[in-house]
């Protein structure tokens, strides 16, 4: 039976509580970005190594998927053999997702020997997309260290039948490429050229893009992956 998860909360102190649990360096944590605008992306510490946007669901955003998704069936692109990239089978674990997706995609940033998502990575490496998911699925250890973390946000868990509208999605940069990594679609998606000193910069404006699509939503949360400040 599929597991039913508590949704993360876009929350630093509950995040990085969850990544150090799954064994990743305390170089490295979860900063807030409170604006888009260049002045604003100034306060980020540096290097950032993933941008992750929380956003809702909304009919616009759907219609934007399902056209997208036809469009890269038709024109499939060309993707690094070593992207990693899942997909959700989980509900709800999208919060989980765009943080494999950020750590995985970034060798630099360091992992516990012997620790849980170290051991996944091992595990699912030359696996597809598809039996990625499925192993996180059925990892007891991961899906708990999830649902614990899970239950200390500020607001309350919601229960099984409330629909959640929220979605994590994390955006990278490979081989000098801006990329999209959401579980929830068929495909990782290219946004153009990128490098490690303006990845921020860049996935702002893709961010300020699906802002757009839904001008009357407030609901959108943006934070980052980046090395901790002494």
């Amino acid at each position: 039976m599929t597991p039913w998860l508590v949704p993360l909360e876009s929350n630093p102190e509950v995040l990085n509580k969850y990544i150090y649990t799954l064994g990743v360096s305390n170089k490295w944590n979860i900063v807030d970005i409170f604006g888009l605008e260049p002045e604003m992306l100034e306060w980020v510490p540096q290097p950032v190594k993933a941008v992750i946007l929380l956003f809702p669901c909304s009919d616009a955003y759907e219609a934007h998927r399902a056209k997208e998704n036809t469009e890269l069936k038709a024109s499939p692109q060309q993707h690094p053999s070593d992207l990693f990239y899942m997909r959700q089978t989980i509900p709800n674990a999208c919060g989980t997702i765009a943080l494999v997706h950020s750590i995985a995609n970034n060798p630099d940033v360091e992992l516990e020997d012997g620790g849980t998502l170290t051991k996944y990575l091992k595990e699912t490496r030359g696996l597809t997309p598809e039996e990625r998911g499925r192993i996180l699925e059925e990892d007891k250890e991961f899906i708990g260290t999830h649902q614990d973390v899970a239950q200390e946000g500020q607001t309350e868990a919601p229960n099984p039948d409330e629909k959640i509208i929220h979605h994590f999605v994390a955006f990278v940069n490979k081989d000098g490429e801006l990329y999209e990594l959401d579980g929830r679609k068929e495909f990782p998606v290219k946004h153009g050229a990128t490098s490690d000193a303006t990845l921020l910069q860049d996935a702002a404006k893709v961010c300020k893009v699906f802002m757009q699509r839904d001008p009357e939503e407030v609901r959108f949360n943006v934070i980052a992956l980046t090395a901790t400040q002494n």
